[in-house]
């Protein structure tokens, strides 16, 4: 790889469905790394199905850390993850192995490997309160940071809400870049022809419900109610409206179909903006 291996650090990022974690297992093999989640879903315990989070036999032995730390209920937030991750960053390097940072969650890599400024600011449980009542939170949000407005799905509310937070608080943009990252970081990118990536997201929707995405869902509502984590979490908010009632299954599965190419639209907005990833570049044709 590149000059200064103590800092090294790769990070595979895409949109949802392009062969994130199929390609990370495949380099960690070739190179001796382990892999380091930066989903912000795949933190929650019992979110499997509706997130595509990667089962034992998909991972081939290879170590993958922050999956199943949190529970439904957490309020688990991009700070928590940079702490966590920069502690298992160090401990990935002292065992002579190379940390593969793999994942689409844009605010978590930028902050943990770009040292973007996050505030640390506690929760407003007054402020959200009255947010919760507010019909257009994209709409308020746009009022102060524009373009983290465009970069969250208007229907997850429980971002909006944080991002809202944040910027009433600090009075500021939330994506302040702070100074040249602790990191090396090699960036790879990875994506497919729009209609290409779209029949993936079609597919892998299809597959979900097949494998028991209804099923997961409703064991979910069971254990943890109707927390945020579950009614904003595409894939199981899509569920949840079949299962009131409010659509049909052919409906939830057309719904849920769009709303990930949506997300998967913003993800790579995200992306396309950092000049330094290199895209579709396959393991053997990496830096030597």
């Amino acid at each position: 790889m590149t000059a200064n291996l103590k800092n090294k650090v790769i990070a595979v990022v895409g949109p949802t469905a392009s062969g994130k974690t199929a390609y990370a297992v495949n380099l960690a093999e070739k190179i001796g790394g382990e892999i380091v989640s930066a989903d912000s879903r795949l933190v929650y315990k019992g979110f499997d199905i509706g997130t595509a989070k990667p089962s034992v036999e998909e991972r081939k032995g290879i170590p993958h850390y922050m999956i199943d730390i949190a529970e439904p209920e957490d309020d688990y937030s991009a700070g928590l993850y940079v702490d966590a991750v920069k502690k298992i960053i160090k401990d990935i390097k002292s065992r002579g192995k190379i940390p593969i940072i793999a994942g689409g969650t844009g605010l978590y890599l930028n902050v943990l490997l770009m040292n973007y400024d996050l505030p640390r600011v506690a929760p407003d449980y007054e402020l959200r309160e009255k947010l919760r009542q507010e019909v257009d939170l994209s709409g308020i949000l746009a009022e102060f940071d524009p373009e983290t407005a465009q970069l969250i799905d208007k229907n997850d509310r429980k971002k909006l809400i944080r991002a809202i937070e944040i910027v009433k608080v600090t009075g500021e943009p939330i994506r302040r870049r702070k100074n040249d990252s602790e990191y090396e970081v090699e960036w790879i990118g990875l994506n497919y022809p729009r209609e290409v990536l779209y029949d993936r997201i079609n597919k892998r929707v299809d597959l979900m419900f097949e494998t028991g995405l209804i099923d997961e869902t409703k064991r979910l509502l069971e254990k943890h109610g109707r927390i945020p984590n579950l009614l904003y979490t595409i894939g199981y908010q899509e569920v949840i409206q079949y299962l009131d009632g409010l659509l049909t299954l052919d409906e939830a599965v057309d719904k849920l179909k769009q709303n990930t190419r949506r997300y998967a639209k913003r993800q790579l907005t995200w992306f396309r903006k950092n000049p330094e990833i290199m895209w579709n570049v396959y393991p053997e044709k990496l830096k030597k």
